[in-house]
């Protein structure tokens, strides 16, 4: 699904990432560890462009994002994305923030597709923007009840905990049906009583195969959930493999050391 050949990002002066080569196929939950900047989320957000690499490509489903040339818009909408901080916007109930993306690219598609109708003698079908808005709440409410907040539908982000939030962020990402979900540290703002319920969550999602990369700091869920374990450090890739054998026999003296101070 993704094949990312010699990624490279800089920041000025800075290489942050410094020649990245990883392949994502459907269904691999694919966890990224490693000390603070070392290029973990970098690394994440040059997966959908959210930071625009220096060097190398992004191989989406056949396509290099990477290109300057492609229109990374059409492509986002395969690729979730859940942040630290949750990104939710406070003015908009919690219905509202999960069928916005949706409703939005549904609308633009209804527009594109009026057009090609003015000029084609095949007609396609072309739904009505109410029938757009209730097909997408109808969505939201499932996948609500889906993590237990059915009850939160028209509640504003300020009125959740942030377990909550972070399981709202989640079914936002879903609405969109993505091919992929990026978690960048996904727990890290949140109170230790509320990382298991957004960790279950996740678990949920990879055992219905979701294609998952998460940056997270979770030894445990790592070991857990996780069909290959990525160590990035100083930008580069500097060991892989699956969970068992990183953990228990890791390679790289690094990442021995890292490992050593984290696991307790």
């Amino acid at each position: 699904m993704i094949d990312v050949i010699d990624l490279k990002k800089s920041f000025g002066k800075v290489d942050v990432l410094k020649g990245i080569d990883i392949k994502i196929n459907k269904g691999d939950v694919v966890v990224v560890i490693g000390p603070s900047g070392s290029g973990k989320s970098t690394f994440l957000r040059c997966l959908n462009c959210m930071e625009d690499p220096t060097g190398g490509q992004i191989i989406f489903n056949g396509v290099d994002i990477a290109d300057p040339k492609v229109n990374i818009n059409i492509h986002r909408r395969r690729i979730g994305m859940v942040f630290q901080h949750f990104n939710l916007f406070n003015n908009k109930t919690v219905i509202q923030n999960i069928m916005l993306s949706p409703v939005l690219c549904a609308l633009s598609d209804r527009r594109k597709a009026i057009i090609r109708n003015i000029f084609s003698k095949k007609k396609e079908p072309v739904r009505s923007k109410d029938e757009i808005k209730k097909t997408e709440k109808e969505n939201a409410m499932k996948l609500l009840a889906r993590i237990g907040l059915e009850d939160k539908a028209n509640a504003y982000p300020s009125t959740l905990s942030g377990g909550q939030k972070q399981r709202v962020a989640i079914v936002r990402s879903l609405a969109m049906n993505p091919d992929v979900i990026l978690f960048d540290e996904p727990t890290s703002a949140l109170d230790p009583e509320m990382v298991g319920e957004v960790l279950e969550v996740m678990k949920e999602l990879a055992k219905s195969g979701m294609t998952m990369v998460i940056v997270t700091h979770e030894m445990g869920f790592a070991k857990e959930v996780g069909s290959r374990i990525v160590f990035i450090d100083e930008g580069v890739i500097k060991e892989e493999n699956n969970p068992k054998d990183f953990f228990d026999n890791p390679q790289d003296p690094r990442l021995k050391e890292f490992l050593s101070k984290v696991l307790i």
